[in-house]
């Protein structure tokens, strides 16, 4: 390693450590102004009168209406996340098959899928899907379809890369006691799997209900695309979409905060499995 890199990894010096402090403090007064300046602005405007801001409060039918949006929003998010968990469940255990037969094209599917935006795959659904087979797909299963192509494949690295990290004794074992490789999957190792990759499937649910703003592309009505009709009824974009805003953060926070959550308790509960068995190991000894 030369010199140059040692520098990267080392710990910041006094001096280093005081430029920081110095930078931090300029990038912090600079944004308070500019926070300022734009509150000056939205006030010279109009833009923080209470008129514009009062309808989300008092005007019920406005509720109604957003909260039809968030319910279509879950809703389509929900959907899509079972059937990519069913899908991505079958496309991961088909990558891991010792049978290329299998094997070749779930990892075919996933990489195509993957590598496609989730728009054009809506787009697709939406446009080329009622031609080639003759069927009209309502928009709500046109973004539940897409959004489960998508994130299917990507649960099923996630599945994948479950089951790989699991102690690879576990499969000896089972095959040693007799059981096949079906069995060993759907019996040993997809249960665990499925319980490592809890958090990350509520994380994959933040995913699913932003993405599922692409819908108003294909006239689903999910929450953002009630805002955008919201916004032009009011005539207030600014305010709609800062509350819009504000309800996918609220949203999207709350789920992280489950993951975060799930995801310490399972480490939790592993280190006291590893203490018991590291306990039970030296009393045999």
């Amino acid at each position: 390693m030369t010199g140059a890199d040692r520098h990267l990894f080392d710990a910041p010096g006094p001096k280093a450590i005081r430029r920081m402090i110095i930078g931090s403090i300029i990038a912090g007064v600079l944004a308070v102004v500019a926070l300022a300046y734009a509150l000056v602005q939205l006030t010279d405007k109009g833009q923080l009168a209470a008129a514009k801001w009062l309808p989300f409060v008092t005007n019920l039918d406005l509720i109604k209406f957003l909260l039809l949006g968030l319910g279509n929003t879950i809703g389509a998010a929900i959907v899509s996340l079972g059937l990519a968990l069913v899908l991505g469940i079958a496309l991961g255990v088909g990558r891991l098959s010792e049978a290329k037969v299998v094997h070749t094209p779930c990892a075919a599917v996933v990489e195509l899928v993957r590598g496609l935006p989730v728009l054009l795959n809506m787009l697709f659904l939406f446009l080329a899907f009622p031609l080639a087979f003759h069927i009209d797909l309502p928009a709500f299963w046109t973004v539940v379809l897409a959004l489960t192509l998508y994130n299917g494949a990507v649960i099923a690295e996630i599945v994948r890369a479950g089951v790989l990290t699991l102690p690879k004794g576990q499969r000896e074992a089972a095959m040693a006691m007799g059981l096949s490789w079906r069995q060993t999957m759907a019996l040993v190792l997809l249960p665990q799997a499925i319980r490592i990759m809890l958090p990350s499937l509520i994380s994959q649910l933040v995913v699913l209900i932003k993405d599922s703003a692409l819908g108003f592309i294909v006239g689903y009505q999910e929450l953002a695309a009630q805002a955008q009709s919201a916004a032009l009824l009011l005539n207030n974009p600014l305010q709609t979409y800062m509350i819009v805003g504000v309800v996918y953060i609220l949203l999207n926070s709350l789920l992280s905060e489950a993951s975060n959550y799930i995801g310490e308790r399972q480490k939790r509960t592993l280190s006291k499995v590893y203490a018991s068995a590291r306990v039970a190991a030296v009393d045999e000894r």
